[in-house]
């Protein structure tokens, strides 16, 4: 199974944006470190949810950083920025860093980026599959012409992509619809961490119903958290992750009269305790085996971030280095939290 990190860039009540980006760096390095598969990076605007509001340049400082790992957006948003434009940009990763980049894209949210950046809500609505299409056709090249919604002249595209027929390319999907627009195209998923396995494998299901290739490498995003004991695990997560959760839930301002997230964050927080590999390694090893069994998804991406604290952080980038290893009969899983930090 391959394991890679999701970085959210969370900033915690009492925390500087500074510290935040700092610890999702400082993730990236550790990642590289102990010989992880992939490191995926969250994209947010005006919200302390994640305090990163350009995945592709917080990637683009990551494939720099590394020499190994692959380094994916999760996600780069289609609505708010001109396809093109992303295209051109993951074209230039994927020529600079030998084909490591991973581009990831999603439709976004209803919330107030639509009218800071002028997209409106009709683009969020609708545009998603001509904004995907466009997408495609200029990250293969060699030209790229515009379409009803993105009117331009036939140009061409430049860089060529190194990674034929173009650099990966995968799909958030919160829905049957998108999943949908996925399969049609080939496209893997990204599944997220606010779901379960059972809704993850009704994706993939829906996926292969869709004409979706059997296949396809989907990414599904966990939540994990590493400590001597499961109840301890639990018990660090909920003393955090509330706070991040309700300061980060209110952010998510709509850009209509519709109700915003509703979430309790105690309960939130609790429940993705209970979704994901939360507790001691032998816990989190099973959990993960468990969920892939269920799912169908072996590509495992993990938002080692819960608690907010950097140590915390870089102990999780170790399990999860340890998990690795142990899954891919390198080695047991053997230290325990405590010695985690030195493996990071």
């Amino acid at each position: 199974m391959p394991y890679g990190v999701f970085l959210l860039a969370p900033r915690f009540p009492g925390q500087t944006d500074r510290v935040a980006l700092d610890r999702a760096l400082a993730a990236v390095d550790a990642a590289e470190r102990v010989h992880l598969d992939e490191v995926w990076i969250a994209e947010h605007h005006f919200m302390p949810y994640g305090v990163c509001p350009d995945a592709l340049t917080f990637a683009a400082l990551a494939l720099g950083r590394t020499r190994r790992v692959a380094v994916g957006t999760a996600v780069s948003v289609l609505t708010t920025a001109h396809p093109v434009a992303i295209a051109e940009r993951a074209l230039l990763l994927d020529n600079l860093s030998g084909g490591r980049f991973h581009l990831g894209v999603g439709r976004g949210g209803p919330w107030l980026d639509l009218e800071v950046f002028g997209a409106g809500l009709e683009r969020y609505e609708h545009g998603f599959t001509e904004a995907i299409d466009l997408l495609l056709r200029a990250a293969t090249g060699p030209t790229v012409a515009g379409t009803p919604g993105f009117p331009f002249r036939e140009v061409p595209v430049v860089p060529a992509p190194a990674t034929r027929p173009h650099p990966p390319v995968a799909v958030a999907a919160t829905s049957r619809d998108t999943v949908a627009v996925a399969a049609a195209r080939g496209l893997p998923l990204l599944l997220g961490m606010h779901v379960g396995d059972e809704e993850k494998r009704g994706m993939v299901e829906h996926y292969r119903d869709s004409g979706g290739p059997a296949d396809a490498p989907h990414v599904s995003a966990v939540v994990l958290h590493v400590a001597d004991r499961r109840r301890e695990a639990v018990a660090e997560v909920m003393a955090a992750a509330p706070g991040w959760l309700r300061a980060g839930l209110a952010a998510h301002v709509p850009v209509d009269g519709r109700p915003g997230p509703t979430r309790d964050p105690h309960a939130y927080a609790r429940h993705l305790c209970d979704l994901h590999p939360v507790g001691d390694l032998d816990y989190c090893a099973a959990r993960l085996a468990r969920s892939a069994e269920r799912t169908g998804v072996r590509r495992v991406i993990a938002m080692v971030e819960a608690t907010g604290d950097p140590a915390h952080t870089l102990r999780d980038v170790a399990a999860l280095g340890a998990l690795r290893r142990a899954g891919s009969g390198l080695g047991p899983v053997r230290p325990g939290a405590s010695d985690l930090g030195k493996l990071a």
